[in-house]
């Protein structure tokens, strides 16, 4: 049975959110090719993970028999992260700008899922997992447009997932999903549709293609 990690962090509910909207589409798609299989699933919104603490970064290059009672128990929980980034054969993230960024908690995610010398190094542990980001934006930070210095988003998960942690990256970008909220934005409501119906296509079509490969590896 194959494994998908399904993370969600935007911190509006349901359809509401862009980024929960498409990742839902992705997930549907590929529970009905892995009827059998199992998601895990972290809402980082309603159930964030803590931010690092000394004890649990330390507590990663320190030997378990070397570390201090607080060590150990700051560790444990970081530990259940790593395991469920290094068990998942596939990964589905739901990352909206936030503020220019990705949000605190996705941040606080990657600060204890990225260990030197075993998820991030020479030969990171997921190395090669297919990671899907669902990158939801506001505005558009495209280039050529005038916020294109403004797109922090997709430049730091690349360094991140496809350099530090080795991971097998593909985006999803809807853009201009503020336009059916903002008046002066009314003129953009057509190409915002345009990339909302454009994304929803490609997730439950890279859904489809994950399952096919993972078909394909069975035979």
């Amino acid at each position: 049975m194959v494994t998908l990690l399904h993370i969600d962090s935007s911190v509006l509910p349901g359809e509401v959110s862009s980024s929960r909207s498409i990742t839902n589409v992705f997930r549907k798609a590929w529970e009905e090719q892995h009827p059998q299989g199992t998601v895990i699933y972290r809402d980082l919104a309603a159930d964030p993970v803590p931010h690092i603490t000394a004890d649990a970064w330390s507590a990663g290059f320190t030997a378990p028999s070397e570390r201090t009672p607080e060590q150990s128990a700051a560790f444990a929980a970081r530990e259940k992260l790593i395991e469920e980034l290094e068990q998942a054969d596939a990964v589905l993230i739901g990352a909206p700008m936030h503020n220019y960024s990705i949000p605190s908690t996705l941040k606080a995610w990657l600060d204890n899922v990225f260990l030197m010398g075993r998820t991030a190094g020479e030969a990171p542990s997921a190395q090669g997992t297919p990671v899907t980001v669902v990158a939801s934006r506001g505005g558009s930070y495209a280039p050529g447009t005038p916020r294109e210095g403004f797109e922090f988003v997709l430049n730091y998960l690349e360094a991140v997932f496809k350099g530090a942690l080795g991971l097998d990256l593909d985006f999803i970008v809807p853009e201009l999903t503020m336009a059916p909220r903002n008046p002066a934005m009314s003129e953009l409501v057509p190409l915002y549709e345009a990339s909302r119906e454009r994304a929803f296509e490609e997730a439950a079509g890279m859904a489809k293609e994950l399952a096919e490969r993972f078909a394909a590896k069975a035979v």
